[in-house]
């Protein structure tokens, strides 16, 4: 079958500002297993640009496809792109399969098929099995109803077939790296780049997190493969830089440490950026020069606050002590510390945002990065938040980067400038500026001036959103996106391998 992958523009700050653009991952992990199962398969990917409708139009028509898979990195705040394509599509490609995937999709499968009537079928949860069992019964006109994973149709209602298991070998849904020509893809200032995973899924229980129930259970890679992967990519395509996507690739000591063993043994020279636990940090101090020789130069390590009780709200399961001790840890052996802090929670007061300030001054972080609590269906919090009123009603600003919900003892306004001050006495110490203009390290100082450069665009753009929530509460949290699901494994609950 002739397929095209789509990845749609998306509109939200993070993605934007930086003006570099990395490879989608998630289109490459489908695409691998379409190709190997005989298809013929391309990849329209319009995020860089960004492409226009007619732009995109315009290349599905070049080589007019039989089935069309949508999906995109950027949940809820991608999908009204989505609604908009898809009526533009089955016009120009009305013989066509439109199938969407991706998170948002999996957890609003029923309004999806409701509202979008163009839309055929919704991949729910991992699509490198599912998407070509679909198409491939697709093919052979078999029962839809025996692809487990998916969402279409029947007699006019939406309709959910059981879900898919598990996928336990990640290195089975090979990348597709033959989609994309690398070299048109960079990060961190002109470094060619990719997004990679070396694991799924997080063991923790953080309330405003999804990843547990969406993957279900952590899993990794072969660390070994997924080196000699990196290693590959540098030494035949130039990759300079690993963007790693998993939330906790930490989170087992031995096969974090295999990993950056054969990575070191490769001989291979890239720079790894990517996200952990403080408490996985401080566990392996005695490995911190180990992360140095294969590459790592920053962490981010998600605060979510600095008071304990919030802290235990949230189910961080960390500790401010912890969140201190990682963060001079990397410092100490050349690694940053990006420090992203949360706020928008129920309880918080004009004094709990002074707090967070003095707290963020002792902690003494490299960079910090601040988002709003977002309570997405996947999500534990979506519960929590159920009876709290909305103040952002626009889906594409639901990017963590804007206020979505009223707090209710602090105006979204001062909420705002609260957040702005915070960074601005933070960043702007003559401690942090050392580190940014005086930085000896080459590799240390480009990082930082790099993240500088890039946080200037993304205030301008926060400025500008700065007063597009409402000036009164809307409705609350159900009302406007519906009942929730179960908070911990709503896809699957079954441990058996795909």
């Amino acid at each position: 079958m002739r397929i095209a992958l789509l990845n749609p523009p998306h509109r939200a700050i993070g993605s934007r500002v930086p003006k570099e653009q990395l490879p989608p991952l998630g289109h490459l992990t489908i695409g691998g297993p379409l190709i190997d199962a005989g298809h013929a398969v391309r990849l329209i990917n319009a995020d860089p640009g960004p492409m226009t409708d007619a732009g995109i139009l315009s290349a599905l028509m070049e080589n007019p496809p039989e089935a069309v898979l949508i999906g995109h990195a950027g949940s809820t705040s991608a999908h009204p792109v989505v609604a908009r394509l898809a009526p533009l599509i089955r016009a120009a490609l009305p013989e066509a399969h439109i199938v969407y995937g991706g998170v948002y999709p999996s957890y609003h499968w029923q309004e999806v098929l409701t509202d979008c009537p163009e839309i055929d079928f919704v991949v729910r949860g991992e699509g490198g099995v599912t998407a070509p069992r679909l198409i491939a019964a697709l093919e052979a006109g078999a029962d839809l109803a025996t692809v487990p994973g998916i969402a279409f149709r029947r007699d006019g209602q939406p309709h959910a077939t059981p879900p898919a298991p598990m996928l336990r070998d990640l290195d089975s849904a090979r990348i597709g790296w033959e989609l994309v020509d690398l070299s048109r893809y960079s990060y961190w200032g002109g470094k060619r780049a990719v997004i990679l995973q070396f694991s799924r899924g997080c063991p923790h229980l953080c309330t405003y997190c999804g990843q547990r129930g969406f993957w279900t259970q952590w899993r990794h890679r072969d660390p070994v493969k997924f080196a000699t992967e990196i290693a590959w990519l540098v030494r035949e395509h130039g990759v300079e830089l690993v963007n790693l996507a998993d939330e906790n690739p930490t989170s087992s000591r031995k096969a974090w440490k295999a990993f950056l063993e054969t990575l070191v043994a490769t001989g291979v020279k890239v720079t790894l950026i990517g996200s952990t636990r403080a408490d996985d940090i401080v566990r392996d101090a005695d490995l911190l020069p180990l992360y140095k020789r294969a590459g790592c130069l920053r962490f981010l390590l998600g605060l979510e606050g600095t008071d304990e009780a919030t802290l235990a709200t949230v189910r961080k399961g960390g500790t401010r002590a912890k969140d201190r001790e990682a963060i001079g840890l990397l410092r100490a052996h050349g690694m940053i510390g990006l420090c992203t802090f949360a706020v928008g929670f129920e309880e918080e007061t004009d004094a709990d945002y002074a707090r967070l300030l003095r707290h963020l001054l002792v902690y003494d972080p490299d960079q910090i990065m601040s988002v709003y609590a977002t309570p997405h269906r996947w999500t534990p919090f979506f519960g929590q938040s159920a009876h709290r009123r909305v103040v952002q009603t626009d889906l594409s600003l639901w990017d963590y980067k804007h206020q979505v919900l009223e707090t209710p003892r602090v105006p979204a306004w001062r909420v705002f400038l609260w957040v702005k001050l915070i960074e601005a006495v933070v960043q702007l110490r003559p401690r942090a500026l050392a580190r940014i203009w005086l930085q000896k390290d080459p590799e240390l100082r480009h990082a930082q001036r790099w993240y500088t450069a890039m946080g200037r665009g993304v205030w301008l753009r926060e400025f500008r959103d700065a007063f597009r929530f409402r000036a009164r509460p809307g409705p609350t949290v159900e009302t406007f996106l519906g009942a929730g699901q179960l908070p911990e494994n709503a896809l699957d609950r079954r441990r058996d391998a795909a």
